[in-house]
């Protein structure tokens, strides 16, 4: 039987690097479900389709086959064969990501693949739905949150270290944007399960947010 523990949050509260770090200390197989829709993102983009092309949307998702793989530790993120983890992270993919992960043949697609591998693995995985639609029956419900400028600031710091220009202004801004499309979409909004033990990062550490999911994990487990 496997165990499974779902992370559901708004963008920017630090549910990738904490799934990351949880998975290690756990031994757990962690899902990126935010790096599966940026991929689908990147298909748009490079095939030059607008999220307003609603005609199109079916022949994307019949296109575009997204996969997950380990190499030496290392998730690896394919687009139809290709490793596109160079570009997951750009800005251009991260909007276009947020705008077409509204619609349910992209959202079922992915569901689809998502489910499959943690019903076959001990996994944690990371999104805006996954303990409320993608693993309702997950083992451990944890709710990540921060509050907007505790987020925007963290995004900004990231971009400054490698160099990007940026205001704070504006990513204060698009992530509130963001968590109004994510929480008022028609398709899987994103809301705390009823079962999901919330977890306010606004002031903790990385592993002080580690440990505590950590804890709560081996509660569920029975450990001592």
């Amino acid at each position: 039987m496997s165990f499974n523990v779902a992370i559901d949050g708004p963008a920017g509260a630090g549910k990738s690097t904490i799934a990351k770090q949880v998975a290690r200390k756990m031994n757990l197989i962690y899902v990126d479900t935010g790096a599966m829709y940026r991929a689908i993102g990147l298909y748009f983009i490079r095939e030059n389709i607008s999220p307003d092309e609603t005609d199109r949307i079916e022949e994307v998702c019949r296109k575009a086959d997204v996969t997950i793989r380990y190499e030496k530790g290392e998730q690896i993120v394919c687009l139809n064969g290709e490793n596109v983890n160079a570009w997951l992270r750009t800005e251009e993919v991260s909007r276009m990501s947020s705008r077409i992960s509204v619609f349910p043949e992209v959202r079922a697609k992915l569901r689809q693949l998502q489910c499959r591998l943690a019903a076959d693995e001990d996994v944690i995985m990371d999104g805006r739905d996954i303990g409320t639609c993608v693993l309702p029956d997950a083992d451990v419900k944890i709710y990540l949150t921060a509050s907007v400028e505790v987020r925007a600031k963290r995004r900004y710091e990231e971009l400054q270290a490698k160099g990007t220009e940026c205001s704070l202004e504006e990513i204060m801004k698009e992530i509130a944007d963001r968590d109004h499309r994510d929480m008022t979409r028609e398709e899987s909004p994103l809301r705390q399960a009823e079962d999901a033990v919330l977890v306010d990062t606004s002031d903790m550490g990385i592993e002080e947010v580690a440990a505590e999911i950590i804890r709560i994990c081996g509660e569920k487990r029975g450990w001592k």
